[in-house]
C-alpha cells in the first residue's frame, strides 16, 4: 500500500512540477538554436529611434555618496548615442535611470516581433537588464510583462557576475552587444489607453539589480513578483543599462515620413510592371522591398538611378526601404496594380 501511495505521489509531483521546469526556460543567447536575438544588420529592421531624452540614475541608488570622477550619477555617453542604427556607442542610464525614445513613423503591431532593444553586454552572461514600456501619446505608458527566474538569494556581483539568458523574458539587455532583444506588442494587446498601431514612444527603465532585503525599497520586481537579480552595484560612470539603439520591425505605413523631404524619388506610384528609382548622384543605398507581412521581396545595392522590373510581383501594398551608408533609412509606401 505504501509503495502504491508513494508511486501516486511521485506521479502527482511530476505532473504538477515538470511543466513548470519546462516552461521556465526562455530563448538562449545569440547564435544558439532557438535564440530570438536580432543582429543590428538584419533586414527585418526597417527604422530606428529619432529622438532620445534621458533621466540619469545614480551610480549606486542605495548610497548616493558613491561617485566616479566627481559625479554620483552615470554620465557615460550622450543621448544621441541611442539614436540610429546600433553601433556599440551607448548612453549609460545609471540605477533606475530612464531613456524615452520617439519614433516617426510610429511603431505598429504586426505579425511577430515589432521592435528590438540593443544593449552593449560584452558577453552572453554579463547582462544588464531594463524594463520596456511603450506609449501612443507620450503620456500613458504600458510596461511589457517581464519574467526573471534568476536565483535571488545571492547578489550577482559586478566582477564575475553571470545571468542566464534562458531565465529571462521580456527584459531588455537579454542579449550581448549588437544583438537586439525583440518585443511583440501582442503581449500588451489587452492593455487600455494605448493604440498598438501607433506607438510613438518607447521607454527603457534600468533594473536596479539589488536583491538585498534590507534595501527593499531599491529592489526591482518582475510581473510575477520575483526579485530581478543582475550585476550590482557597478562603481563606475557606466552604471546601469547601457542603451545602444531601438530598431523598428513594423511601423505605421500610413504615417511614413509625413511632411518630410525624401532623398530618394520613386515613380510611378501606383505602378504596374516597372518602378523607377531616382537617387542623387554619388549616393549608394541598399534597397529592400518588403511585403505587408514583413517578408523581403527584393534586396539590391544601388549606386545610381535605375529602372527595376516588377512584372512578376503580385499586386498589393509594399514598403520600399532604402538604407544609406551613414545608417539613415528612408521608407516609401508603394502600390503594385
Amino acid at each position: 500500500m505504501k509503495n502504491h501511495l508513494l508511486r501516486f505521489l511521485l506521479q502527482c509531483i511530476t505532473i504538477i512540477y515538470l511543466p513548470l521546469f519546462t516552461w521556465a526556460q526562455f530563448p538562449p543567447p545569440a547564435g544558439q538554436p532557438g535564440s530570438t536575438a536580432i543582429f543590428k544588420d538584419s533586414s527585418i529592421l526597417i527604422n530606428w529611434a529619432k529622438t532620445c531624452k534621458a533621466e540619469l540614475g545614480y551610480i549606486n541608488i542605495a548610497d548616493t555618496n558613491v561617485n566616479f570622477a566627481g559625479s554620483n550619477k552615470a554620465n557615460y555617453g550622450i543621448e544621441a548615442d541611442a539614436l540610429g542604427i546600433a553601433d556599440d556607442h551607448v548612453i549609460s542610464l545609471g540605477d533606475a535611470g530612464i531613456a524615452t525614445l520617439s519614433f516617426d513613423p510610429p511603431i505598429s503591431n504586426g505579425a511577430g516581433f515589432d521592435f528590438a532593444v540593443f544593449e552593449n553586454g560584452f558577453n552572453d552572461t554579463f547582462l544588464e537588464l531594463g524594463f520596456v514600456e511603450v506609449s501612443s501619446d507620450g503620456n500613458r505608458y504600458v510596461r511589457f510583462p517581464s519574467v526573471s527566474l534568476t536565483q535571488d538569494t545571492v547578489q550577482i556581483p559586478f566582477v564575475g557576475g553571470s545571468v542566464d539568458a534562458t531565465k529571462i523574458n521580456n527584459l531588455a539587455g537579454k542579449y550581448r552587444a549588437l544583438y537586439g532583444t525583440p518585443f511583440d506588442l501582442d503581449d500588451i494587446k489587452d492593455s487600455s489607453g494605448i493604440d498598438l498601431t501607433n506607438i510613438t514612444h518607447v521607454r527603457i527603465r534600468d533594473v536596479a539589480g539589488c536583491i538585498n532585503d534590507t534595501l527593499l525599497v531599491y529592489v526591482s520586481f518582475d510581473t510575477q513578483g520575483h526579485r530581478i537579480n543582475d550585476p550590482w552595484p557597478i562603481p563606475y560612470n557606466t552604471a546601469g543599462f547601457d542603451l545602444d539603439a531601438v530598431g523598428v520591425i513594423h511601423e505605421n505605413s500610413s504615417a511614413i515620413f509625413e511632411g518630410q523631404k525624401n532623398i530618394v524619388d520613386i515613380y510611378p506610384n501606383p505602378f504596374q510592371n516597372q518602378l523607377r528609382v531616382a537617387i542623387p548622384e554619388g549616393c549608394k543605398v541598399v534597397f529592400h522591398l518588403v511585403n505587408i507581412l514583413g517578408g523581403i521581396v527584393t534586396n539590391e545595392r544601388l549606386d545610381s538611378s535605375t529602372l527595376i522590373e516588377m512584372t512578376s510581383l503580385n499586386p498589393g501594398i509594399y514598403l520600399a526601404q532604402f538604407t544609406f551608408q551613414d545608417g539613415r533609412m528612408e521608407t516609401h509606401k508603394i502600390i503594385k496594380q
